[in-house]
């Protein structure tokens, strides 16, 4: 029997071993091959430049509309997504916390919504333009992702929220603190660490979306100045880029999800970094 007992420890130690270097390995091929197609056309010009005359057919300029205008729209997608998703997470487990029939109810839908893929979103989204009397814009663009990102990040504060020890705000309820108090003073401190790092991945999820914003958003060579203007993003430059007979435009394509990967990594880092100080 202990053999046996044995056998299986170390069966199932290997297999989950295995199960980890094996994303590991899919991860750093994913960054291999993008990295190998696209560093030689990855240039400052290709950084810091608006796309010239002829760019989609290997003329000059780079990619800076698209790096401005993801930025736009996740950067606004996720101030929306906060405006509602952090009541809602108070609401959730400060008012409703003696409700618990109400409160898994609602986490049952938010994670419904949580799968939803991003092409219904945008489908939605496009849908919610033609009723408003809205053209494809920056402004269509952060409505669209906002409304995809906003189950994520509220079921990720619920979580965070959920992990605060009990003891805490029944103690701060003791010393006569009302719901919003508590709310405020007590569950927001404790919980600051997790709520940073879910608005930073919130943000990654939102600047990489290419579904959601290709019916939204439109596309444009220029950097957006008003709402209502159309706006590019990384995603859909590599969506456009690909799709080019020309093998220039293509490892431009690899350029731009080089940007994407990097920003995205930055972001991830930083989550992490913030998240460590204010433990």
């Amino acid at each position: 029997m202990k053999k046996r007992k044995l056998l299986e420890e170390r069966f199932f130690r290997y297999l989950t071993g295995a199960a980890a270097w094996s994303l590991m390995a899919i991860l750093l091929l994913i960054i291999g091959v993008i990295f190998y197609r696209g560093f030689n056309a990855l240039t400052p010009d290709m950084i810091l430049r608006l796309p010239k005359g002829g760019f989609y057919y290997g003329g000059e300029g780079g990619v800076l509309n698209a790096i401005v205008g993801s930025l736009y729209i996740a950067g606004g997608a996720t101030l929306l997504a906060i405006l509602a998703g952090f009541p809602a997470a108070l609401f959730i487990n400060v008012h409703l916390i003696r409700f618990t029939r109400t409160r898994n109810f609602i986490r049952y839908l938010l994670d419904a919504l949580w799968g939803i893929p991003s092409i219904v979103y945008g489908a939605f989204g496009f849908t919610l333009m033609l009723l408003m009397g809205m053209q494809a814009s920056l402004l269509a663009g952060i409505i669209t992702v906002a409304l995809l990102i906003i189950p994520i990040m509220v079921r990720t504060f619920d979580e965070v929220l959920s992990t605060i020890p009990r003891g805490l705000p029944e103690a701060a309820f003791a010393l006569g603190s009302t719901n919003t108090q508590t709310a405020f003073r007590v569950i927001f401190r404790q919980g600051m660490p997790g709520f940073i790092t879910a608005v930073l991945l919130s943000f990654g999820r939102g600047i990489g979306d290419a579904a959601s914003v290709l019916f939204t958003a439109g596309y444009t060579d220029r950097i957006p100045v008003n709402l209502d203007e159309p706006a590019a993003t990384l995603p859909l430059a590599i969506f456009f880029q690909l799709g080019s007979p020309i093998p220039e435009v293509r490892d431009r394509a690899f350029a731009s999800a080089i940007i994407l990967t990097v920003i995205i990594l930055i972001i991830s880092i930083i989550s992490r970094a913030i998240g460590h100080k204010f433990k």
